[in-house]
């Protein structure tokens, strides 16, 4: 067993990766960023609440100079999210620059002054046709950088890179994860929205793994087909 901090963000992803690394590790920390997303004041609650719920001590670290100096329509400060598939290349404006190089770097420096030996992030395979800092190829170097900049040697482990959404979801189901607090939709309205790549993403993942989605929709319709 391994003390670890989390990244939770309150997505369906990290939320079950929390809950798959209390199988397994000490959890010593949860982190989220407040860093101007459109959807980050729906989901910073649910990250709130797993955490609370396994006694987990929770920080949400403001990086608002995102919000204000970089340029992605997932911001508030950008443009329209676009509707579709969430593997079309319409995807790639919702790109924010290094985004998870930003995550990681505070993560190893927080997980090194609490005493956590590793650091675990949700980054997976579906994510790997739109963000560059999901992919293996970005993971492995990253991990390099913070083993060697820590004294403590700091791991970055990352159990779903392998795998696509349905398979989370899945592991999801089997640790009886509440898929109600979490949240997936970049247009950030009160409820999701059904048409967004994330919703068509979170709503594909259930029906190919097989399990009942419990999310409401504002549109629930027939989903875009895949590029």
């Amino acid at each position: 067993m391994m003390n670890v901090i989390c990244l939770v963000s309150g997505g369906l992803d990290s939320v079950v990766a929390f809950h798959d690394a209390l199988q397994s590790h000490k959890v010593l920390g949860a982190l989220s960023f407040h860093y101007g997303s459109k959807h980050n004041y729906r989901e910073i609650p649910h990250a709130r609440w797993h955490a609370a719920r396994a006694s987990v001590p929770h920080e949400v670290i403001d990086l608002d100079f995102i919000g204000r100096l970089f340029s992605s329509h997932l911001l508030h400060s950008g443009g329209a999210i676009p509707e579709g598939h969430y593997e079309e290349a319409t995807m790639k404006s919702t790109v924010v620059p290094f985004r998870n190089g930003i995550f990681l770097a505070i993560a190893a420096g927080y997980a090194e002054s609490v005493g956590a030996a590793g650091v675990v992030i949700a980054a997976h395979a579906g994510d790997h046709a739109i963000y560059p800092d999901c992919r293996e190829s970005f993971m492995s170097p990253m991990a390099l950088a913070m083993e060697l900049g820590t004294y403590a040697g700091v791991r970055l482990l990352r159990p779903f890179i392998d795998r696509r959404k349905e398979d989370i979801v899945v592991r999801g189901g089997e640790l009886k994860v509440d898929f109600t607090r979490t949240w997936s939709c970049y247009q950030g309205a009160e409820i999701h929205c059904g048409r967004c790549g994330t919703c068509v993403e979170r709503r594909e993942a259930f029906q190919i793994a097989g399990i009942a989605d419990p999310t409401e929709y504002a549109d629930s319709g027939p989903l875009p087909p895949k590029p």
